[in-house]
């Protein structure tokens, strides 16, 4: 954490939920944080207290190449949580996911070629880049091979990244992030951040709906360790033009999980449903991530145990209030 005291940080995205949880580790360490946002009012909250602590919000969108040359100026750290999530929206949606993810990610390597060339540039990648696993755990040297539009337009940001470091000299980092959970996560978002959903349906004492057997292995990680990942290549050369995986490493079955959300908050019903036709069409199946590379090369490794991250979770939105609403409201 030292390593970023008065260091000029930017981080694209910084008010979606890993990028408040980033920005907030970021202000704790003294960095000179910039927020940019594309839409301050569905954040204003997060965005005041942002600046309540000394960091700096701008409101504009990633695609916008003029306002991306501005913020990267002078940037030490350039961190991109950007852009549109979620393997069903992706399909439904490509050419916003494309537009987004794809183009957005270019206008920002361009205004860091032109204006901050020596400045360093995590970007928070996504296990569907890898598609159906040959075999469990998958390793980063895994055949890429994406089922939806999302992890094809992932796989072709790392792409990029890897073509501007050989031609321009531009440092990243990419990090697969497997299914990242924990405090701050909207309630109503099931696709994208599925156990953050099944708590607060749990606390509202409704039923938590798991599709088929409920059997497919994920590799849950929590937030603070994703948070603790992206610090460590921000700030470690180690990671220039390396890719890793960010998992707990550990695979849970969505019936697992969901039986510890119920054991946890007390309350709450598990419900078996069958899958949609497109959600079963593209779902990749059991995934765990094999995190040695990233542990063997910059020392990170996941620190929350499932069931203590739960918890904490849980504990947080209670304190929030948003728990005890939802039953108020039943």
């Amino acid at each position: 954490m030292n390593a970023y005291r008065g260091t000029p940080v930017l981080v694209i995205g910084g008010l979606g939920y890993i990028g408040s949880n980033l920005v907030s580790a970021l202000l704790d360490a003294d960095a000179a944080v910039t927020v940019v946002t594309p839409l301050r009012a569905r954040h204003s909250d997060d965005a005041a207290r942002v600046e309540s602590r000394g960091g700096r919000v701008i409101e504009a969108s990633v695609r916008d190449a003029g306002a991306m040359r501005a913020v990267v100026r002078g940037q030490g750290v350039v961190f991109n949580v950007s852009g549109q999530s979620g393997a069903v929206q992706s399909v439904q949606e490509p050419f916003v996911d494309l537009d987004v993810n794809c183009a957005g990610s270019l206008t920002l390597l361009e205004a860091l070629r032109l204006d901050a060339p020596t400045a360093k540039l995590v970007f928070t990648g996504s296990r569907l880049v890898y598609g159906a696993p040959l075999a469990l755990p998958v390793a980063e040297d895994h055949p890429i091979a994406p089922l939806c539009p999302h992890g094809a337009h992932k796989a072709t940001v790392e792409q990029y990244l890897a073509m501007y470091g050989r031609l321009y000299g531009i440092r990243s980092t990419t990090l697969r992030i497997t299914n990242p959970y924990g405090p701050g996560q909207p309630a109503a978002r099931s696709a994208y951040g599925v156990i953050n959903f099944l708590i607060h349906r749990a606390l509202a004492r409704e039923a938590l709906p798991i599709f088929g057997d409920g059997a497919q292995l994920r590799d849950y990680v929590f937030i603070g360790d994703v948070v603790s990942a992206l610090l460590l290549a921000g700030a470690d050369a180690r990671s220039d033009g390396r890719v890793y995986n960010v998992g707990s490493g550990v695979g849970t079955s969505m019936i697992d999980m969901a039986r510890l959300v119920v054991g946890i908050v007390g309350g709450g019903r598990i419900e078996h449903q069958a899958w949609p036709p497109l959600v079963h069409e593209i779902d990749t199946g059991g995934f765990v991530a094999d995190v040695s590379r990233i542990a063997a090369e910059i020392g990170w490794r996941p620190t929350t145990a499932l069931a203590d991250g739960l918890r904490q979770t849980v504990t947080t939105v209670v304190e929030n209030g948003i728990g005890a609403a939802a039953r108020a409201a039943e």
